[in-house]
């Protein structure tokens, strides 16, 4: 989920035109999660093949990745998780509870009929496994496009390869990347302009956003480290925050008093934050990494969606054809 600033984030939209021909760090799993979520059957059902195996994430992946080079020459770099902090326990343990919740409302709303209320529910039982990550790091490889395997975050491998001139921003739904350091943002990187929003059971229409972190920090009058002090207290994905404080409290608290430890009123015991600090200001991150376009194999692509999953032919040849015959990648 990551840490929730969208209160005190002013929006800085930007069109998919402006962005032709950059390279960007984009979030694997997240993508993936994303597909999985939404791209489903009536009653929420994801997409499977004759065998039983689910397409949902293959077909957005695929699709939505070529539209963006085909139309914009965007030149994207997929990054992939590796091994959880482990203070993120708590959290995966959350999100699971909540997936098991869901997946017995969406069976309540199948068995009485309520197709629109069944999708809702569907939306937030994604399950993401490593035969799936494969797959998709799979279908990339065929297509030319290099992926990342992170030590850890996908978000803080994204974040210091945006750091080191690797790519030019990181591509992420969630802010994490900018506690991570990234110096450039962009949230949602769709072609839809719309989410989906499950409470609500409706979509929302959206545009990329462009979030700089040095405007960001300027604009608060804080720096990076006050920056995760104030997710601290918000609550991030490995740990609570401070009940009763929100991003806008969280904000003043750390323009006032400039550190957790100067907040004894609301945080008696800051140093139980360390390892959360560290987290974010020393990721673990890797150089081995290389952001190199391999020329797709059209031929691979065919025989591992059409034969092997049965997606459609001519879609995915007019596909690829669209997205490579005049990409400037190759």
């Amino acid at each position: 989920m990551g840490v929730v600033l969208t209160p005190i984030v002013a929006k800085e939209t930007v069109a998919l035109e402006d962005l032709r021909g950059r390279s960007l760090a984009v979030d694997g799993n997240g993508d993936l999660y994303q597909f999985l979520a939404l791209i489903r059957l009536r009653d929420g059902t994801p997409l499977r093949d004759s065998k039983g195996r689910i397409t949902s994430h293959l077909a957005g992946l695929f699709y939505r990745t070529t539209r963006l080079i085909a139309d914009y020459h965007l030149e994207l770099v997929f990054v992939f998780d590796g091994t959880p902090p482990a203070l993120k326990a708590t959290e995966i343990q959350r999100r699971r509870n909540t997936r098991q919740r869901y997946e017995q409302e969406h069976a309540e709303a199948v068995r009485a009929g309520d197709l629109a209320r069944a999708y809702s529910k569907a939306t937030m039982t994604s399950r993401l496994t490593r035969e799936m990550v494969g797959e998709a790091r799979e279908l990339l490889r065929l297509m030319g496009l290099p992926t990342v395997q992170a030590p850890a975050e996908a978000e803080a491998q994204a974040a210091y390869m945006a750091q080191t001139g690797g790519v030019w921003a990181a591509a992420s739904k969630d802010y994490d990347a900018l506690l991570f350091g990234a110096p450039r943002l962009l949230r949602f990187l769709t072609i839809s302009g719309k989410e989906f929003l499950p409470s609500q059971g409706t979509f929302r229409p959206i545009v990329p956003e462009l979030i700089q972190l040095d405007h960001l920090l300027q604009r608060w009058q804080i720096s990076r480290e006050q920056l995760v002090d104030l997710a601290i207290l918000v609550g991030t994905d490995f740990n609570d925050g401070v009940k009763g404080i929100g991003p806008k409290k969280a904000l003043k608290l750390v323009q006032q008093y400039g550190r957790l430890e100067a907040m004894t009123e609301y945080v008696p015991h800051a140093g139980d934050f360390a390892g959360v600090r560290r987290i974010f200001l020393q990721p673990d991150v890797t150089d081995d990494y290389q952001v190199s376009f391999g020329k797709p194999d059209f031929a691979g692509v065919k025989s591992f969606l059409c034969q092997e999953r049965e997606f459609a032919e001519d879609r995915v040849s007019a596909a690829l054809g669209r997205a490579f015959r005049q990409s400037s990648l190759f």
